[in-house]
């Protein structure tokens, strides 16, 4: 099949990528602050440069669309 389609993705607004971050994995000063959490989820740009930590991923997408940025989730 050679057709084009239409995804729906603004090409004017940069992907961003969503992903779950265990707390473990961050650095000591950060554990520190986010007390009583397992995941944390990252929003990193297409050159995987982590934009910002949430607490959750719904909040994740909420801060790329306030941005005009299109969060993509990451497995």
């Amino acid at each position: 099949m050679d057709s084009k389609y239409d995804l729906g993705v603004d090409e004017s607004r940069a992907i961003v990528y969503v992903r779950p971050v265990r707390v473990e994995e961050l650095p000591e000063d950060l554990r520190n602050q986010v007390q009583g959490l397992k995941t944390l989820y990252a929003v990193h740009n297409a050159d995987g440069e982590r934009l910002a930590l949430v607490r959750d991923r719904a909040m994740a997408f909420v801060l790329a669309r306030q941005n005009d940025l299109t969060p993509v989730a990451v497995h």
